[in-house]
């Protein structure tokens, strides 16, 4: 009896060559293009701290910035893409072109029905949410109702920058990393030009960068929208919560809310309550936050981005082997570039504050202020980067209890830590409580994958661990010796940061890479696929 069409093994007819990509070349494609996303996001709060520094209507911004920006990786980059792009996956490896097809055009179309809704309550119930996540703003009229404000303008990019979001998670399955990976430098593109172009035109200057917010969305979504049509998958909305693909995907996507996006969850938190804190407070974590996230932005969510699709055809394909070899070679990965970034974020917190943005507003208490932060965040660094590629390990098996139980356990520990260190460290405490749990978090990920047995370390980790150590050593030694006092980094202008900055930096990566080729490390060591 032949099958239905709906069963057809037929694969699509613009499916990619049977030969995968290797994983290291898609990991460096989507890393390049996201460190350039992050680089220019580093000019933006640059520009954005030379503007407003840590002024109360800064506060007031990155509050109603953090919002949408919040569910945005909450639902999109989070519970969203795990569960949609393993059901995807499953879709192209076994079906025709045309159900494939069928399952984005309903998927964005019940998506995108409920992300209007979604959309709509937020802008009506903007001075609640500013409420809510920013307690200590109650006794600040001025600026609760800035951000209330501005949060009106802002909430919209949740609607916006989620069906981007879907859009890039159906060209990264069908192996297109590049265009998504570039997509977030529009977003900095126009906070950017908003700050230096549209301020102004504006009685509080500030409400330019909830504009360009709202710019950037439409910008991003309608940039896919070409890359799409080439893959003949241009998604046409039909909203149908009946279809079994979407129901699977938005039965996996309900736990993976808390899964995988703890760590945001976490720094919620600490924006809640240091809305409590001395004025600057917020800032000062967030620019903290900003740059402990290069590394994760650069490289964590490069390589957890592709092997999501790999894990996933390796589970369908029924090959226990290979997915345990995918995971132990991202661990190993994460850990090459997690390890320095967090002593070298540790190692010069006021140097790396001090010569992105300490400049117009911005004063030499922030300066101290927002080190301190970083130096809790750097804690965390790398934990974080290992969450991104050991939680791909679950929901690529479609599993998204195991990580939902581990999210409880951390966000209850988190909350524990934050009113523990809150009161002898303030914000630094929160941070720290932050990094703590992020490390917890990785531990029971870690633990889950080995008890199952998913996760089986290959051959070759003692040496690759006395390598690793040796580079960082190395590179420890030069950082300390090289850099100047924090004094001097506050007296310099822009150009001697610059280029004591270049040096250290080259320095650093320089002795960090030649012992490890010292050491025997060599680029076809780094090869998966």
């Amino acid at each position: 009896m032949p099958a239905p069409k709906s069963m057809s093994q037929t694969p699509p007819s613009d499916s990619t060559p049977t030969k995968a990509p290797s994983l290291l070349r898609s990991g460096m494609v989507v890393s390049i293009m996201t460190l350039l996303s992050r680089v220019l996001g580093m000019v933006r709060d640059v520009v954005v701290a030379a503007y407003f520094g840590s002024q109360s209507e800064a506060d007031a911004f990155f509050i109603a910035f953090k919002i949408p920006n919040f569910l945005r990786r909450l639902f999109a980059e989070g519970a969203f893409a795990q569960a949609f792009v393993p059901v995807l996956s499953e879709y192209r490896a076994k079906r025709a072109l045309a159900d494939v097809k069928q399952l984005v055009d309903r998927v964005t179309g019940t998506l995108g029905l409920t992300l209007a809704g979604i959309t709509a309550l937020g802008v009506a119930g903007a001075p609640v949410l500013i409420m809510l996540f920013a307690p200590g703003f109650h006794d600040d009229e001025a600026k609760l109702g800035l951000a209330t404000d501005m949060l009106r303008i802002t909430f919209p990019y949740l609607f916006l920058i989620s069906l981007t979001a879907l859009c890039g998670s159906i060209l990264n399955s069908y192996g297109r990393f590049a265009v998504p990976a570039f997509t977030p430098v529009l977003l900095n593109v126009c906070m950017i030009g908003a700050t230096v172009c549209l301020t102004p035109y504006f009685v509080q200057p500030i409400m330019a960068l909830a504009w360009g917010v709202f710019i950037a969305g439409v910008a991003q979504l309608l940039f896919q929208l070409p890359f799409l049509a080439q893959i003949k998958l241009l998604p046409v909305p039909r909203p149908d919560r009946k279809d079994p693909g979407v129901k699977r995907i938005m039965t996996l996507m309900i736990p993976a809310l808390f899964g995988v996006s703890v760590s945001q969850i976490n720094l919620l938190l600490d924006t809640v309550l240091a809305s409590f804190l001395q004025t600057g407070s917020i800032s000062w974590l967030y620019y903290a936050d900003r740059l402990s996230e290069l590394p994760l932005g650069a490289f964590g969510i490069a390589i957890g981005t592709v092997i999501l699709p790999a894990l996933s055809r390796q589970h369908s394909a029924d090959d226990p082997r290979a997915f345990a070899r995918t995971l132990d070679w991202a661990v190993r990965m994460v850990l090459l570039v997690g390890v320095p970034a967090a002593i070298a974020l540790l190692l010069l917190a006021e140097p790396m504050i001090a010569a992105l943005f300490h400049y117009g507003a911005m004063t030499d208490q922030d300066v101290v202020q927002a080190a301190a932060a970083l130096r809790a965040y750097s804690v965390g660094v790398m934990t974080f980067m290992l969450i991104k590629v050991l939680a791909p390990g679950y929901f690529a098996r479609q599993d998204t209890k195991t990580p939902v139980k581990i999210a409880i356990i951390c966000m209850i520990a988190n909350m524990g830590m934050n009113l523990l260190l809150i009161w002898p460290l303030a914000h630094v405490g929160l941070a720290l409580a932050t990094s703590l749990s992020a490390l917890l978090n990785a531990g029971l990920l870690w633990w889950g994958l080995r008890k199952a047995g998913v996760f089986q370390a290959q051959p070759g980790w003692l040496l690759f661990a006395l390598r690793l150590l040796a580079a960082c050593v190395a590179m420890s030694l030069a950082l300390l010796w090289l850099a100047p006092p924090t004094q001097d980094w506050l007296v310099w202008g822009w150009q001697r940061k610059a280029w004591e900055m270049t040096q250290l930096v080259a320095a650093g990566m320089g002795a960090y890479l030649l012992v490890l080729l010292a050491a025997g490390l060599r680029l076809r060591d780094l090869r998966h696929a």
